[in-house]
């Protein structure tokens, strides 16, 4: 019972220390505006006021759909594994904004339907090529799932040895916000219809199209009900894989910065199972995918970013990247009313 007491002691004063040592730097109260919270959340997840953001990382996990068969996306399943060849040459948008913000990316294939050969860059954790066609069966057996989610927590374990406290997530795949739909429409008790946006870029009749198959593949599996069943028979490899990392980065203690739509219903999942992960998270921007903005709100988060993205990759984490270490930089770095001689209002 003292031990108790003692740690909501001991997090009750972080929390004062931190919130004075925010308020009573040079400027107006609460003038940083979200600024303020994100250093708030960042020193409490570290335990400390003086936070640090060590050794960045972006993890790209990317597999194969069965349902991009069945015509629910603008484009061929090929392109999956092309922008995984475009990821590890070094030229798409992900590899681009981590350069720019020095930000290290690992590109994983949880499932892509390819050989690739051999690469340097290419962590190599693919459980199977592509995941079933969820007209006919559930996406993956309760066997490869539980591989999925292995796989993505020795990925982030391997990450967190090399000293790396702040880590984001993106994915690749043909499919996927298909996907995504309908795990959020399971996940949160919302027709699918309203669950569903133009994923790749659908004019009106392929989105059409695309909310009738979703429709049918829900009615299929209308008895699934657990987190991990809607994620094993809605979800893809690569998602998978995403919700096993997200869960091994709040057990390491990192900050978890999440992308967009995929990525956030792969949080969903992490989150109906362990509410407390989202004390760990910083959802980086809201996607121009329709559902996004519902499924933040019902999850009670507010992105950093709106800029219309609908790229994936984990492009909002990179772009968003600069803000929340500006966020740790003004804590540490701005003075202090009392440190620069300035008077404070009455």
């Amino acid at each position: 019972m003292r031990g108790s007491i003692l740690k909501i002691y001991t997090t009750s004063m972080l929390a004062h220390d931190l919130q004075h040592k925010i308020d009573f730097k040079t400027k107006p109260l609460g003038a940083l505006g979200s600024l303020e919270q994100l250093a708030h959340k960042i020193g409490m997840l570290q335990q400390t006021t003086s936070p640090q953001l060590i050794n960045p990382h972006m993890v790209v996990f990317a597999a194969d759909h069965g349902i991009a068969r069945a015509g629910v996306s603008a484009y061929p399943q090929e392109v999956t594994y092309q922008m995984v060849m475009n990821f590890l040459g070094g030229g798409a948008a992900i590899n681009v904004f981590c350069r720019q913000n020095g930000m290290k990316i690992k590109i994983v294939d949880a499932g892509v339907n390819f050989d690739f050969p051999p690469h340097l860059a290419l962590i190599d954790k693919k459980v199977r090529k592509s995941s079933r066609n969820i007209l006919e069966e559930a996406a993956m057996t309760a066997e490869e799932y539980q591989q999925a989610l292995e796989n993505g927590k020795a990925v982030v374990k391997d990450i967190a040895a090399t000293g790396c406290n702040v880590i984001g997530f993106g994915e690749m795949g043909i499919g996927n916000t298909s996907a995504s739909s309908l795990m959020m429409s399971r996940l949160f008790k919302i027709p699918v219809a309203d669950c569903v946006g133009r994923g790749t870029g659908l004019n009106d009749i392929q989105l059409q199209q695309k909310i009738g198959i979703l429709i049918q593949a829900a009615e299929k599996h209308a008895q699934i009900a657990t987190p991990d069943e809607i994620a094993q028979t809605f979800g893809g490899l690569e998602i998978a894989q995403m919700i096993g990392a997200m869960e091994e980065a709040y057990r390491q203690k990192m900050l978890i910065l999440v992308d967009g739509f995929i990525a956030t219903a792969a949080i969903a999942v992490a989150w109906k199972k362990n509410p407390e992960i989202l004390n760990s998270c910083i959802f980086c921007h809201v996607s121009d995918e329709t559902a996004h903005l519902r499924m933040l709100d019902t999850m009670g988060q507010k992105a950093l970013l709106n800029l219309n993205l609908r790229v994936g990759e984990g492009t909002g984490c990179a772009l968003a990247y600069p803000i929340i270490q500006s966020a740790v930089n003004f804590l540490n770095e701005m003075s202090s009313f009392e440190d620069a001689n300035i008077s404070n209002k009455d």
